[in-house]
């Protein structure tokens, strides 16, 4: 499920930046950044939200953002290089790609009983 950063989603296009992985042994310092990177990157103007998913050390982390301008300041920010180094680390494998949403239709989840 998407944690958007307002009470309602964006409407199209937005930029979707996906980073796909499979963790490493070597975790030191990685739940840590995690949370850093986490609450820092919803400081971003432009920073609309993320959905990640984990499952036996395999993951993927989308986060969305309003534009190309906002996802450049992300990738630039000190915080953000940083991770990127300690990347070799933590990771035995990732990937990461840059897509534009066209389209994105939401619908609520419910919930019978």
């Amino acid at each position: 499920m998407i944690q958007w950063n307002t009470p309602q989603p964006p409407t199209a296009p937005f930029i979707a930046s996906i980073f796909n992985y499979y963790l490493s042994d070597n975790l030191e310092g990685y739940a840590e950044y995690d949370e850093k990177t986490l609450a820092l990157v919803k400081t971003i103007p432009g920073y609309l939200g993320y959905e990640s998913m984990k499952h036996e050390g395999r993951g993927t982390f989308i986060s969305y953002w309003k534009d190309m301008d906002s996802v450049s300041e992300w990738a630039s920010h000190p915080v953000h290089i940083e991770a990127k180094k300690r990347g070799a680390q933590w990771y035995k494998y990732y990937h990461s790609m840059i897509a534009e949403v066209g389209r994105f239709q939401f619908s609520k989840m419910r919930v019978e009983g």
